[in-house]
């Protein structure tokens, strides 16, 4: 099974490649595993161009939300924000295969609630995760 990107997520990983001033043709999402963390093993994302030839690989290609139209009068001046199109992007996401026996099938989510932000994982392979979410046990 592959690891899935949400569309969430997606479009958070393009936010950031965006504001790093990175070319999103060379750039893909490492996702990974290391020993440690509160339940053993700890998730790794970074953003990088080095893939390799024994890494697995997956293509996801989503659509940017258009701005939306924002009109205000101050002053008596009206400023009006132009939508801009949905173009099309893609996410390669690149896995080791010591990780991937971790992540087999495991979705990469985005979260933005009141008690904080960040990527999320929903890995069927863990046995029990910590309460943060950044760390489990296989």
């Amino acid at each position: 099974m592959p690891l899935i990107v949400t569309e969430t997520a997606g479009r958070e990983i393009d936010t950031i490649i965006q504001q790093q001033g990175l070319d999103p043709t060379k750039i893909c999402l490492r996702v990974g595993v290391k020993g440690g963390g509160c339940s053993g093993f700890s998730y790794i994302l970074d953003l990088t161009e080095v893939q390799k030839e024994s890494d697995e690989c997956w293509s996801y290609s989503f659509h940017r939300r258009p701005a939306k139209a924002v009109s205000s009068s101050e002053g008596g001046t009206v400023a009006t924000a132009v939508a801009e199109g949905g173009d099309e992007f893609t996410v390669r996401v690149v896995c080791d295969p010591k990780s991937y026996l971790y992540l087999n099938g495991t979705t990469v989510d985005f979260k933005d609630e009141i008690m904080g932000r960040g990527f999320v994982f929903n890995n069927p392979n863990a046995n029990s995760s910590c309460g943060c979410g950044s760390s489990f046990s296989a």
